[in-house]
């Protein structure tokens, strides 16, 4: 395809979801601080009831949309007008054309990293490194049971009969303005469901280790009580996003930077 695409091209390249093909995921799930998910809330989100964060590490053999490529994020409990789901923090990647769909299609903020996922048996382990520091270390042993009986039951209620479950992110879609302002827009506050249909699913018990970083401050979510892990292997679906309501920019201004290392 040439730098001008034809009505033709557009109409064939246009896709309604973000397909995702024998993904395998590793997620680990702990408590923090209450204080930390409050602080780290842009508005109009609001703490969820209980004060959970969530970090994965996920391989991507095949996709939709032509891409291949390692991911890892860190997501803390929200809630909008009574809807939960989890407001992501960062998402590092390491392919350029993922980085661009997930950040100017939903406000993920993405940046280009290291990303590695390891099995030894029912060991796995990854960690993610960015300009020299490696700041997130995970590590789980499938042993069918979460560190804590009770997030397992709770976790184990979101799963459909047929095996599928969905989770809702929340996210925030802005650019900066080109005569240096610090939005071009009133930021939007998206939120966007992914469906997961998990062909091999097991529970585990989990560590994660982070290592300071002036330009990935994921250390800044303090684990209080570690929860568990789930490991995954299967297909999954990014459904549209839907931009639910603008933000006036000043009240955004802090939390603008977490895509950049500004």
């Amino acid at each position: 395809m040439g730098f001008v695409r034809s009505f033709q091209e557009i109409m064939a390249n246009t896709k309604t979801t973000a397909d995702f093909y024998d993904a395998e995921m590793l997620s680990v799930f702990w408590e923090t601080e209450p204080a930390i998910i409050e602080r780290l809330l842009p508005p109009p989100l609001k703490p969820a009831a209980t004060p959970v964060a969530m970090a994965f590490v996920a391989n991507y053999p095949k996709t939709g949309f032509g891409v291949t490529y390692r991911e890892s994020a860190l997501f803390v409990s929200a809630e909008y007008k009574g809807v939960e789901g989890n407001y992501c923090l960062a998402m590092p990647v390491t392919d350029d054309m993922a980085m661009v769909y997930g950040r100017e299609y939903y406000g993920y903020p993405k940046k280009m990293a290291e990303v590695h996922i390891t099995q030894n048996s029912d060991n796995f382990a990854g960690w993610t490194q960015r300009r020299g520091y490696r700041f997130m270390e995970v590590q789980a042993k499938l042993t069918g049971k979460f560190n804590d009986p009770e997030a397992e039951k709770k976790l184990a209620q979101r799963v459909n009969k047929d095996g599928a479950f969905s989770g809702i992110a929340f996210t925030y879609r802005f650019f900066p303005g080109p005569n240096a302002e610090l939005a071009d827009y009133n930021p939007w506050l998206v939120r966007q469901e992914t469906v997961f249909r998990p062909k091999t699913i097991k529970f585990g018990e989990a560590e994660i280790t982070f290592h300071n970083s002036p330009f990935d401050p994921w250390a800044e979510v303090e684990v209080v009580k570690m929860l568990g892990a789930v490991y995954m292997v299967g297909d999954s679906s990014m459904l549209p996003g839907q931009s639910v309501t603008r933000v006036d920019p000043i009240q955004f201004a802090p939390y603008a930077f977490k895509g950049t290392d500004m």
